[in-house]
């Protein structure tokens, strides 16, 4: 998987494409928004997340949710019941809405997103479903050329089957562009193709890693 060492990139040629992840990457870590409704539901700041990962129900209840087969109130249902069974209080409909309400964006993140659309780069929104409210603070056709939704096109990340969707879309090979996701193990499915994958920890960092990815001038100061 490529690095984000400018050393390493500075070997290759210009990517030509940009694919951003949503949740965590246009957004605050996930990890705060989950902690805010496990405080919510009494719970320790860990356990929501925490149950997404362990839980049998829960867990798979996601994944029918990113892929499209198992609808917001669904999931609602079997994550709410999944926070019931350690002792949290939550109500089941509407938990997606209260999620979102939580993940402000990062502003830097999306203005990075705008500058490289400026710039004539074409820009795809690679995510997984996370409810019918997670994109409601952003105006997606103002940010991307193409918006590749996992429960929209009935395949989530880490398959390299999403990753693909996108590059065709962009009428670009998979060795043209390059990923930015939170998660490494969605990089690791990206790689599989061929794209290169910067992994997102700071706004700082990444917009110093995209930038010399894409070979973008730097914007002079106000």
């Amino acid at each position: 998987m490529t690095t984000t060492s400018p050393t390493t990139q500075r070997r290759q040629p210009a990517a030509a494409a940009l694919l951003v992840d949503f949740g965590g990457v246009l957004t605050v870590p996930l990890e705060r928004a989950f902690g805010a409704l496990s405080v919510e539901s009494g719970l320790d700041p860990r356990t929501a997340l925490r149950l997404l990962a362990t839980h049998e129900g829960a867990r798979t209840a996601l994944g029918e949710h990113e892929v499209g087969r198992l609808d917001d109130e669904g999931f609602e249902d079997a994550f709410a019941a999944a926070i019931a069974e350690v002792g949290g209080r939550v109500e089941a409909r509407g938990l997606l809405a209260r999620l979102a309400h939580h993940l402000d964006l990062d502003e830097p993140m999306v203005d990075l997103v705008r500058e490289v659309r400026a710039a004539g780069v074409p820009v795809a929104l690679v995510s997984n479903s996370l409810g019918r409210d997670c994109y409601a603070r952003v105006d997606l056709d103002e940010l991307f050329d193409v918006t590749v939704i996992s429960g929209q096109v009935g395949v989530r990340k880490p398959s390299r089957r999403i990753y693909a969707i996108a590059a065709d879309r962009l009428g670009l090979a998979p060795e043209q562009c390059v990923m930015v996701d939170d998660l490494e193990h969605n990089l690791v499915g990206a790689a599989r193709l061929g794209i290169r994958g910067i992994h997102h920890r700071t706004a700082a960092d990444t917009v110093r890693a995209v930038r010399e990815v894409l070979v973008l001038p730097r914007p002079t100061p106000a």
